[in-house]
């Protein structure tokens, strides 16, 4: 550690100042580390947790116990960003707490910008262990990391190795569908589908909720004459990206939590595969608003899960994540804790599959409610032709044949 002491006094003799700044070493390298048997020794069972409030992610706020700080705090940090702290300094304060001054350097998993944002910490210790920890950072710095340079402000949006990941990014606002969250989104739709690339697609929520649908805020502080055009305005980009997803030359996993309402289950509509956390709850509520609805809540319900159960779903009927999958708005209710885990392999193993194969089916599957058995039979045909003619079904012949297993390129 290499990290200096200003030499002031504070009421702990010195062999204790001296044994309270190694565990505050063995802290910061036990984090850059991952070691949690080590942190766990570290930590009083009293541990109190104290973070700055406006992070991302709703990670501001108070973690009760070593495993609240490790699991809720620390924990989810590292899923967002490779983070690492670094202690540039150690001030010993007159209530004989250590103040630590450095920053915070790494990168954003989504959108892989830089973390560059300075820190205090301030530890109190108990029996020889840390008690207490108060975290002072620039919320802003984190952030700015989420999004570099990408001109979106209410959602995230990345591509990795052909894997694109879209995240809902107003929180605060339950992740409510204003006008500049619906114009992200179609932004984000037209860079999906001008990309060669793309193999799959990832649609996340931040925060405690995926969304509630439309924002009412913005409802409630429009004139009622001008609501009409204000709704036409929002909806239109919106749906436009929703038309892009459903068109997608690539699968798309949605992973919900929280709760989902209104149009913004046009999200979970488009999906591949729909996946929601435990306790998650469905409900359109656009007969308590006096709206007809929007989010193609009219065309898929039916087909999703029959007419008079979507008229029930119009009338107000709130769906938990289990009888949503029964009623086939979802594919699967998963942990909570795994549910991004569990959504970015699916997308993954889809990645690397027969991409031309799934968009072919793709587009079957979106046509067949219209078209006749004479109509479906011909598309058939003519996908299966196509399909016929890529790189992956020639391979995927040969690996048959020859008993391995294909890879495919998407082409």
């Amino acid at each position: 550690m290499n990290a200096e002491s200003d030499g002031s006094t504070s009421p702990l003799p010195e062999r204790e100042r001296d044994a309270a700044k190694e565990l505050a070493a063995d802290l910061y390298n036990a984090l850059a580390a991952g070691d949690r048997e080590r942190l766990v020794a570290l930590l009083h069972p009293r541990f109190e947790g104290r973070t700055t409030e406006g992070l991302p992610f709703e990670l501001g706020g108070v973690y009760r116990g070593p495993d609240a700080m490790q699991r809720d705090f620390w924990g989810r940090i590292a899923k967002h960003y490779t983070a690492r702290a670094v202690p540039t300094r150690f001030n010993w304060l007159d209530d004989g707490r250590l103040a630590i001054t450095g920053r915070y350097t790494g990168n954003a998993r989504v959108g892989h910008g830089k973390l560059d944002a300075e820190f205090i910490h301030i530890l109190t210790f108990t029996q020889g262990r840390i008690s207490g920890l108060i975290q002072l950072t620039d919320s802003e710095r984190w952030r700015e990391a989420l999004t570099p340079d990408s001109g979106l402000r209410a959602v995230e949006f990345s591509v990795t190795h052909g894997i694109a990941v879209l995240r809902l990014n107003r929180p605060y606002q339950r992740n409510a569908i204003d006008q500049t969250m619906a114009d992200d989104l179609y932004e984000a739709a037209q860079r999906c589908a001008a990309r060669s690339d793309l193999r799959a697609l990832v649609i996340l929520g931040n925060g405690r909720t995926f969304t509630v649908g439309g924002d009412i805020t913005v409802f409630a502080d429009t004139e009622p004459e001008e609501l009409s055009t204000t709704l036409r305005r929002m909806v239109t980009p919106y749906h436009e990206a929703l038309r892009i997803f459903a068109e997608l030359p690539a699968p798309v996993v949605t992973a919900v939590h929280g709760s989902v309402g209104g149009g913004g289950l046009g999200m979970v509509y488009c999906a591949d595969i729909a996946l929601a956390a435990e306790e998650t709850k469905f409900a359109t509520g656009f007969s308590a608003l006096g709206l007809s609805g929007d989010g193609g809540t009219s065309w898929y319900l039916p087909r999703l899960v029959g007419m008079r159960r979507a008229q029930a779903l119009y009338q107000g009927r709130v769906l938990d994540a289990r009888e949503a999958r029964e009623w086939g708005l979802i594919s699967e209710v998963v942990d909570p804790e795994q549910l991004e885990e569990i959504a970015l392999n699916r997308a993954e193993t889809l990645a690397s599959g027969p991409t031309r194969a799934y968009a072919e089916v793709r587009t079957l599957l979106r046509n067949s409610e219209s078209s006749t058995l004479s109509e479906q039979l011909t598309a058939e045909i003519d996908a299966l032709a196509r399909t016929a003619a890529t790189v992956d079904a020639a391979r995927a012949v040969r690996s048959f044949i020859t008993k391995s297993k294909p890879i495919f390129e998407g082409r």
